[in-house]
């Protein structure tokens, strides 16, 4: 596989929409006991129906382990899902697989960016993450394309989200926080992520949503619906704690505009909850030191805005909220050319994510152009 030593915007490459057309999503099965709830089983019966559900639309690829490898083949018994060996530390495909670049000839390659669990030792989710990290690169191997790597910087792709057409959103708590590049400052990761991502302008959100283990991921907070056009995480309660979150990102998304000088139309999409763990929920996951604990009193980052596009379709997590009907409503305004489509998210979110979190697009690739890779 060929290992690339410039970047994607020298060589013509950007990350598009996840609205472009894809030619499959990627998963990667649960298995750790210390994170999933009695041995990741309900775990497992919540990642096969994402997987299923976007196999209606699109193909799905499920990297699994050597044990695992059975069972998680007869949990996707599916025409339009293929199950793959992979070794990995956990199932958050979204930041441990790669970050698909295209150009105009509608060529793909990868990025391969340093993963160290969200945060390494410095309040880092688990330890060790070896075979995480090495995810993209296989992927990128088994799909025969071409690859960056980023030795020295981290980023995981769920701290951004783009248009298409050169804006990225991102969070200050995440990307700025000392746990992922200490020795970068924000002009400097703004450099990165211009050479990388090919964009032209960074919109800096204060904050994630809270509790959000991830140090405040944007694809759990904020999300395009399309260039000019996003989903905001809301709450009307002033005694949330995300209450002051969510409109310090309003006052930046009201006083910006994107890199095509447009003013942003946000569309507010409620916070579901307050949720929390139960304490039977809690006591199915096995204590390991180093690993993130989990206990009832804690809030979850419970997030309608953790969906994903895919072709012709939204795959989005539900709750068993009132405001479950809210969320399906606004999807369906908001996409009217997708199918809206609500998949049990609990279990997921269990876990620490959701939808989004645990799925990676890869463009769909021109005829010509996977003509030439092939030779």
């Amino acid at each position: 596989m060929q290992v690339l030593k410039t970047t994607p915007r020298a060589d013509g490459f950007r990350l598009p929409a996840e609205w472009e057309p894809h030619a499959q999503t990627w998963m990667v099965w649960p298995i750790r006991p210390d994170n999933w709830r009695l041995n990741a089983v309900p775990a497992q019966v919540a990642f096969a129906a994402v997987a299923k559900a976007i196999a209606r639309f699109e193909g799905v690829t499920v990297c699994a382990s050597e044990a695992e490898l059975s069972n998680a083949r007869a949990m996707l018994n599916h025409a339009n899902i293929r199950v793959i060996e992979i070794a990995t530390d956990d199932a958050w495909a979204r930041d441990t697989g790669p970050t698909f670049v295209t150009n105009n000839q509608g060529e793909v390659r990868g990025i391969d960016w340093e993963f160290n669990a969200w945060g390494g030792l410095n309040g880092g989710l688990y330890w060790p993450w070896k075979n995480d990290d090495a995810v993209a690169k296989i992927i990128l191997e088994i799909e025969n394309v071409p690859r960056y790597r980023t030795d020295g910087f981290v980023l995981e792709g769920g701290s951004i989200h783009v248009d298409g057409e050169g804006t990225i959103i991102t969070t200050e708590e995440c990307l700025l926080n000392k746990n992922r590049n200490p020795h970068m400052s924000r002009e400097a990761i703004e450099e990165m992520l211009r050479n990388y991502l090919n964009i032209e302008k960074v919109i800096w959100l204060p904050h994630g949503l809270f509790n959000d283990e991830t140090d405040g991921h944007v694809d759990n907070f904020c999300c395009y619906v399309k260039p000019g056009e996003v989903l905001l995480a809301w709450t009307d309660d002033k005694n949330d704690p995300n209450s002051s979150r969510c409109h310090a990102a309003m006052q930046v998304l009201e006083t910006t505009r994107d890199a095509k000088g447009r003013k942003f139309i946000v569309h507010k999409m409620p916070i579901p909850g307050p949720l929390y763990a139960t304490a039977d929920e809690c006591a199915g996951v096995a204590p390991v030191a180093g690993t993130q604990l989990r206990d009832p009193s804690v809030r979850l980052a419970g997030s309608y805005v953790n969906f994903l596009i895919v072709n012709r379709g939204i795959i989005a997590p539900s709750f068993g909220d009132p405001k479950d009907a809210d969320a399906e409503a606004i999807l369906k305004k908001v996409f009217p050319q997708h199918e809206v489509v609500m998949v049990p998210g609990r279990e997921i979110l269990l876990g620490g994510g959701n939808i989004h979190c645990i799925t990676q697009q890869q463009p769909q690739q021109q005829p010509a152009a996977a003509t030439v890779l092939a030779k």
